[in-house]
């Protein structure tokens, strides 16, 4: 991987930045607002440069964290207000999906 994100990269985190608190998108959201790339295509921008943006509001579309970082989503979704499924583990997708606009 490069040093430095490539033009696809900065896409993603530049929308990914947009993101207001209390929402999230999925991978697949994310590719789908830009009209390129794929959700693994994101994921990959999202493990190399995600930690500059609020990698917490981009997550699985089932709602689950980013992997190997649950606990912290899960603080940061509880601080942030953000729609959680009972039990608490997971987003609330239907509810908290960024439109993009």
């Amino acid at each position: 991987m490069a040093a430095e994100p490539d033009e696809f990269a900065e896409l993603v985190l530049d929308l990914v930045e947009r993101i207001p608190a209390g929402r999230v998108l999925a991978y697949g959201d994310v590719a789908e607002l830009l009209e390129c790339g794929g959700p693994r295509q994101v994921g990959r921008v999202m493990a190399h440069w995600g930690g500059a943006v609020p990698w917490w509001r981009v997550l699985r579309a089932d709602g689950s964290p980013p992997a190997g970082h649950e606990r912290r989503a899960l603080e940061r979704y509880r601080a942030e207000g953000t729609p959680l499924r009972p039990g608490g583990a997971r987003v609330d997708m239907r509810r908290a999906r960024w439109s993009g606009e």
